[in-house]
């Protein structure tokens, strides 16, 4: 399927280096090894990663007045518009400090230019955190924490993250008249396929007017939040059984 948004095609390098400019800004460029934010904006461009000098600097502008440690307004004007950007990010690599948030850009600029020695020296825990960044499930479910209380059933409710369970459902919201249960499905574009596992399907059976199938769809550009109440009435699913391999290893120990 085409993208119908204007996303850049290195959109994820390009907002981590805006955030990294944003959040630690003079110190995250001598960290590079540049000098001067100059010598990195050419850097970024003599390798294809930005068409211009402009391209890095309206990234940065994007981040800017968000990020927390941030001295700029940035695009003050465009409101909360790309917030969800700086959020994600924040949610995967905003405890780290600069030299771990340096490590996550490099290894970002080595999948454009294959530079093999970067992956092989970063920490294990910083490739398996970058590892998640175009995860879809995980920039929906961070779009949801961050903006759930935008659906009207769910103002004031109180949030409950039950990811770790596996018991049909992301998260417990809790109002004063109600308690829903939220699963949370991404899709990058406007329209695409999403599918309940056996133990979803049971848990909207079961619940039927209280659980609540979140569809966050557009996520390669401005997100787009829709809560579908008993989704088994409102939507056909078809079922369909697949058979996967598992392979583990075992061995005999006495200790």
């Amino acid at each position: 399927m085409k993208s119908s948004s204007n996303r850049h095609k290195h959109y994820d390098t390009l907002n981590l280096i805006g955030y990294g400019l944003s959040k630690f800004d003079k110190p995250f460029v001598l960290e590079f090894g540049f000098p001067t934010k100059t010598a990195l904006y050419e850097y970024i461009v003599e390798i294809g990663i930005a068409e211009t000098i402009g391209v890095v600097k309206n990234r940065q502008d994007l981040f800017d007045g968000m990020v927390e440690g941030s001295k700029r307004k940035g695009w003050w004007q465009k409101g909360d518009i790309y917030k969800h950007r700086k959020d994600y990010i924040d949610s995967l690599f905003g405890k780290l400090n600069l030299e771990e948030f340096v490590e996550v850009v490099q290894l970002s600029i080595s999948d454009i230019t294959g530079e093999t020695v970067v992956v092989q020296k970063a920490r294990p825990i910083i490739r398996s955190r970058y590892k998640q960044l175009q995860t879809t499930g995980l920039q929906a479910e961070s779009y949801f924490i961050n903006n759930y209380s935008r659906e009207h059933n769910f103002i004031n409710g109180f949030l409950e993250d039950a990811r770790l369970f596996g018991d049909g459902y992301d998260f417990q919201i809790t109002t004063a008249k109600c308690i829903y249960l939220a699963e949370v499905k991404g899709i990058r574009e406007t329209c695409g396929y999403i599918r309940m596992t056996k133990s979803e399907y049971e848990k909207a059976s079961e619940y039927t007017s209280q659980y609540a199938l979140t569809i966050v769809s557009n996520l390669v550009d401005i997100p787009k939040m829709t809560v579908i109440y008993d989704p088994l009435s409102e939507i056909k699913f078809e079922k369909q059984i697949i058979k996967s391999e598992q392979i583990f290893y075992r061995t005999v120990t006495q200790l």
